[in-house]
């Protein structure tokens, strides 16, 4: 296998679980130094450096904490620069949902999702940015999801905060690519992991109805995209969008 991330340094939020512990396993196996965050679960953490590890090697980096709290995200950066000596790639991966309608959506439901799923990657963009500008080098991922196109109804809140990454990620892309940083977008659609495992069984048959390749993706997949999209070998991609959703 071509190893596109030889000598990397990355750092993915909500590493370690579903396609963000997929995308740490894959980085690895590309040739990265992986760091990795997650919020709550210790137990899926250890599980996930036991992963990588015995996908390359060696143990990634792993912090605890919430992508939100701009306080923990500097001192992460801090620590994981410290380590590794820079960081070449960010991916912004972290986020969370509810199957919820308006009726029932809270002021606090929507400020939390908001806060995680936009406020925590520009929290971390900037914090990486800083080393990257001084670098004049770097790869900076978001991950964004077929909801935002609604194919098939979804959380409005869930929604609108992964539209808001699109207008994010054009908006830095401009802002930094005269220092030879990329900032991509990678929408994927409905997965054998992650969100799929909270929608209703009609839900996930709508969305199947609709896709030509008549399935869901595996996490392997999306994180081979997502390893092409911050390699070197991606060097002339910025601003963009890039969906993987089977054919929708």
């Amino acid at each position: 296998m071509t190893r596109l991330l030889e000598g990397k340094r990355c750092i993915v939020t909500g590493g370690t679980r579903g396609l963000g512990l997929a995308m740490c396993v894959a980085f690895a196996r590309h040739g990265a130094r992986v760091a990795l965050t997650y919020h709550k679960d210790d137990a899926s953490a250890e599980d996930a450096k036991r992963a990588i590890a015995a996908a390359a090697g060696d143990e990634p980096l792993v912090f605890k904490g919430s992508v939100a709290d701009g306080a923990h995200v500097k001192s992460t950066v801090a620590a994981v620069v410290s380590a590794f000596g820079g960081v070449d790639v960010l991916v912004n991966n972290a986020a969370i949902t509810q199957v919820l309608p308006i009726s029932l959506l809270e002021e606090s439901d929507w400020d939390e999702l908001m806060d995680v799923n936009v406020k925590g990657v520009y929290l971390y963009s900037r914090a990486v940015l800083r080393h990257m500008i001084r670098a004049k080098r770097g790869s900076i991922l978001n991950i964004g999801n077929f909801s935002s196109e609604r194919i098939i109804e979804s959380p409005i809140h869930y929604a609108a905060s992964k539209s808001a990454l699109r207008g994010l990620t054009e908006a830095l892309a401009r802002e930094v690519g005269r220092y030879s940083i990329r900032v991509n977008l990678l929408a994927p659609g409905l997965a054998e992991v992650g969100m799929a495992q909270g929608l209703p069984q009609h839900r996930q048959k709508e969305y199947l109805d609709k896709c030509p390749l008549g399935r869901l993706a595996r996490p392997d997949e999306i994180a081979e995209m997502a390893a092409f999209l911050v390699s070197d070998s991606n060097s002339f991609m910025t601003g963009a969008k890039v969906v993987l959703d089977g054919g929708l």
